[in-house]
């Protein structure tokens, strides 16, 4: 697993996907959606993330909308353990209209965990700083520029060089460390909701991320 954008998220974090793991392993009764949520925060921060990207890979026409067959067929490439009927399921619920489609980004925010607006709040404020010509993408460069790693615990004990922990922090966001320069306000929010699935407190959230982008 590539190394947090924050430091000190390993112990929430684990607490997080453990959590998650016994809710799926309890038989508790859970809603398909809830059930899709859980398996991916057993995943850690990244797991809601890896979806939307596997997703994104299957929008071959940039509509962002996918049929049934392809809503199966991204569950499943991802690796994600649910039945035909479970993914039918979750589809049909969000295919209101009986039209055969899904939106992509409905979906992903309604399988995203809750945050507050609080929380919404310094991520936007944490992306809007790293987007410098506001064109809703952030460019390696610009992380590269903004994001500080003094506190990240591998630098501090001079583990991993700077140029690392950068390298890894986008790794993040792209598929298989395939970066493309990019790093859309999407990717970061489906990002930070895992990571914010991992921590209680909203004080203690707000504070990690203003330190790792200094706001």
């Amino acid at each position: 697993m590539a190394h947090r954008p924050v430091s000190a998220m390993s112990r929430q974090e684990s607490e997080m996907i453990n959590r998650s793991r016994r809710a799926l392993s309890s038989g508790s009764t859970m809603d398909s959606i809830e059930k899709l949520r859980h398996m991916c925060l057993a995943r850690g921060a990244s797991g809601i993330l890896g979806l939307g990207r596997c997703f994104r890979r299957m929008d071959d026409d940039g509509n962002k909308v996918l049929s049934l067959s392809e809503f199966v067929k991204g569950l499943h490439d991802t690796g994600l353990e649910v039945s035909n009927e479970e993914a039918s399921d979750i589809f049909n619920e969000f295919d209101a209209d009986g039209s055969g489609s899904l939106h992509m980004n409905e979906f992903l925010v309604a399988i995203r965990p809750f945050m507050s607006d609080s929380r919404k709040s310094i991520v936007d404020q944490a992306f809007a700083k790293l987007d410098k010509t506001g064109d809703g993408a952030i460019t390696v460069e610009d992380l590269k520029n903004v994001y500080s790693v003094k506190n990240h615990p591998l630098y501090i004990s001079g583990e991993e060089t700077e140029d690392n922990i950068l390298r890894k922090f986008l790794a993040n966001f792209e598929e298989n460390g395939n970066v493309d320069g990019t790093v859309t306000k999407e990717e970061f929010l489906n990002y930070y909701a895992g990571l914010s699935a991992s921590i209680d407190s909203d004080g203690y959230f707000d504070l990690i991320v203003r330190q790792a982008y200094n706001l």
